[in-house]
């Protein structure tokens, strides 16, 4: 089946493997934005008052819009995701040695599956705070060489011969070298960068894996890849958006992707932050609304919180809900939790049925274990931050949190139309 977004497993890979940090999500956003004719716009700057398709990007936070063709009043409808994802982090004094190596200081961020990240050939990315003249710029940094690997204890040196259990303290640094004297890694990643050194201030640096995003399996049927959880949701929304784009309805279709999920959103490009609030009330007063018309927008708006979805294991069927079986290729999944871990309630989900319905989808529902406890996603604190009515969704996947992910080739399409069809709904 043709998608109706274009989306398709190859170039979900494409764009996994541009963005290794979120600061470079949010560049890869942006570069297919501007394609489609997307300006970005300064926070700090007024805005056009004229209609049209714009960005904008806090950080590794980013959120797009377009208003052709709607009023001021007219309701959002907004996708929301996350572009971080659980790895490795680099501390603030990076450079260590011990017993004749050469090591570098990392961090767990987020809940990382973490001897998932053992033995892996490691780059570095993220972004610098530098210097230039009395002014503080930031540069983005990718080093796409294999420097670190994080080592496994040899199962001959383990007291049961099953593994250990990892500090998350003094297992996971990163071996870069041989020698007792430390090597200056943030001088390495300057020199990298083109920057001098000592122009350096501040720095958010993160491991990824080296090993390109693959479709594999012995028909093609699935996507083995880091970071799906959630650059798959970033990859479908930002190709909702720009279909929305190209045929404007009654609402303003909006993508909002914020930083920080993992480690609880609160941050100033969070979605605890007033970041989409601040956004949306600002397209309504650019456009000549009035506090009365953002009211009225916010209270019609609609938000799909995308994030993925567990499969069910087939290792592992007992971990999951047995009446809530969910497939790999089995299209986009609606996650509720009777706790409010997932927003969804009855009219969210009747508006996502409903645009599964019109994309030609099938729908997957999810529900955890109730003996188990349930992961969260943006959904409950969108919802509790604006007041917009909020619906979990997402697509299937396996080993969440792992350095490496799988799902499934033919759910991405699936789950960028729903999207699409939700960001234009007909009717």
């Amino acid at each position: 089946m043709t998608s109706l977004t274009g989306a398709d497993a190859q170039g979900l890979c494409s764009f996994v493997d541009s963005s290794p940090s979120p600061f470079h999500v949010c560049a890869t956003v942006a570069a297919q934005l501007a394609d489609s004719g997307f300006v970005e716009l300064q926070e700090t700057a007024a805005w056009p008052a004229k209609p049209g398709r714009y960005y904008l990007i806090r950080g590794g936070s980013l959120i797009a819009w377009s208003t052709e063709g709607v009023d001021p009043a007219a309701p959002f409808r907004i996708v929301g995701g996350h572009t971080d994802s659980p790895n490795l982090r680099v501390k603030q004094h990076p450079d260590l040695t011990s017993a004749g190596w050469q090591m570098v200081g990392l961090e767990p961020y987020g809940g990382a599956l973490l001897n998932s990240w053992l033995d892996r050939d490691l780059g570095i990315s993220g972004r610098l705070s530098v210097r230039v003249g009395n002014t503080v710029e930031q540069k983005l940094v990718r080093i796409d060489d294999p420097i670190l690997r994080v080592p496994q204890l040899a199962i001959h040196l383990s007291e049961d011969r099953k593994g250990v259990t990892l500090d998350p303290q003094r297992h996971v640094n990163g071996i870069w070298g041989v020698g007792n004297r430390p090597k200056p890694f943030i001088g390495f990643v300057a020199n990298q960068a083109g920057v001098p050194e000592s122009s350096v201030l501040g720095w958010e640096l993160m491991t990824h894996d080296l090993a390109p995003s693959m479709v594999v399996g012995v028909d093609q049927e699935l996507v083995s890849a880091p970071r799906l959880d959630n650059q798959g949701t970033c990859y479908a929304g930002t190709q909702a958006l720009l279909a929305a784009a190209k045929s404007p309805g009654r609402h303003v279709p909006v993508l909002a992707l914020f930083d920080h999920e993992e480690v609880g959103s609160m941050s100033d490009r969070g979605a605890f932050s007033d970041l989409l609030n601040t956004v949306l009330e600002r397209i309504v007063l650019g456009r000549g609304g009035g506090r009365e018309e953002f009211l009225q927008a916010m209270a019609g708006s609609v938000c799909a919180s995308g994030d993925m979805a567990h499969a069910t294991h087939p290792n592992y069927p007992d971990r999951h809900e047995p009446a809530h079986r969910i497939e790999i290729n089995g299209g986009p999944v609606l996650k509720v939790n009777q706790n409010l871990r997932y927003a969804t309630d009855a009219a969210g989900a009747g508006e996502f049925a409903l645009a599964c319905d019109q994309a030609g989808v099938p729908l997957q529902r999810y529900v955890h274990r109730a003996d188990l406890p349930c992961g969260s996603t943006i959904g409950p604190i969108t919802a509790s931050r604006t007041g917009l009515s909020t619906v979990d969704v997402g697509a299937p996947q396996l080993a969440m949190h792992s350095a490496r992910e799988l799902m499934g080739a033919a759910d991405i399409r699936m789950y960028a139309d729903a999207l699409g069809a939700f960001l234009t709904p007909r009717g």
